[in-house]
């Protein structure tokens, strides 16, 4: 059958980035990592913690989809989008004077958490943050990623260079406590995340009796290629000026297909990408698309790029 026209419509939302705005959809989760390891503390005169960042008002692409088949939703709760990726809580106790309950971390370049003082420390005051090597860690945004679930209050959000190993020294300019922690930056799985991806798309389905997508062999390069593309031209019009779905067209045999995309340093991990998406109407729609059969998924990290993380779905029954 011939696909049909696909329809498109934006969205504003309001976004922060490192230095750039982002674009993303819906509303984002993440787990928080509470952290350890104590050595002296004493009080500092030099506060070092503070990045300058913008924020501003742009625009999210809707996506599109080559059926017109409507879905009726529940919401599903946060615990849905856990990712095997995400950092889990630790709740045991923080020493006395100390921040943290763990020596050290590591951490996705995405970056896929921020770094947060232990769980139950109250009142703290003003703190300072430090890093000792700012070619993997530049320093902190002045406070943290509310949209990802994290408090400004115990979390700060770490502006991530390159990758490696950097040592954090944080502390309340009182002198009450301080403490350091051993973080590792390491580039995130690829191929692991795509495929994550679609396990959490299933989770969903599931859960609204919907059947499960397989992994699409025959679009997996074209999920990759629009991903790339979004790097250059964030639409859902390919650079060429060809649709999007020219990239994996339908078979003479007939059949439908259907784009998401997601791109910036919001969208850092399998689950809080799949909450975007999750989070918005249209997207949400493609996801539980009663017809579709399988799915790809592109994912490119890029450090030096403009929004470095650019996400594509690819939904289609052939």
């Amino acid at each position: 059958m011939d696909a049909k026209k696909p329809n498109r419509s934006r969205l504003a939302v309001l976004l922060s980035i490192n230095a750039a705005a982002i674009l993303i959809a819906g509303v984002l989760v993440s787990s928080a990592i509470w952290l350890n390891g104590g050595i002296e503390f004493h009080a500092v005169d030099e506060r070092s913690d503070i990045v300058k960042d913008t924020t501003g008002t742009m625009e999210l692409l809707e996506s599109v989809s080559d059926s017109d088949a409507h879905v009726n939703v529940d919401i599903i709760s946060n615990d849905d989008y856990v990712s095997t990726t995400s950092h889990e809580f630790d709740s045991s106790d923080v020493a006395s004077g100390e921040l943290w309950n763990e020596n050290s971390i590591t951490i996705y370049a995405t970056p896929d958490t921020d770094i947060c003082i232990g769980g139950g420390l109250s009142d703290l005051g003003e703190m300072y943050w430090q890093t000792s090597d700012t070619s993997v860690i530049t320093g902190f945004y002045d406070s943290a990623r509310t949209w990802l679930g994290y408090s400004n209050d115990t979390c700060r959000y770490p502006v991530i260079s390159g990758t490696g190993t950097t040592v954090i020294t944080a502390g309340t300019y009182d002198g009450r406590r301080k403490d350091s922690i051993t973080v590792t930056v390491i580039d995130p799985p690829v191929d692991q995340w795509e495929h994550e991806v679609l396990t959490l798309v299933n989770k969903i389905r599931t859960k609204n009796n919907l059947g499960k997508l397989a992994w699409s062999d025959t679009c997996n390069d074209a999920a990759d290629i629009r991903a790339t593309e979004s790097m250059s031209l964030y639409a859902h019009t390919r650079p060429d000026g060809s649709s999007w779905s020219t990239v994996c067209p339908a078979p003479d045999a007939g059949g439908i297909s259907g784009e998401n995309l997601a791109i910036g340093n919001a969208a850092v991990s399998p689950a809080t990408v799949v909450a975007l998406w999750m989070g918005s109407e249209s997207h949400r729609a493609n996801i539980l698309n009663p017809e579709y059969t399988n799915l790809a998924v592109g994912f490119i990290f890029d450090a030096d790029s403009t929004y470095r993380t650019y996400w594509s779905q690819f939904f289609s029954t052939y």
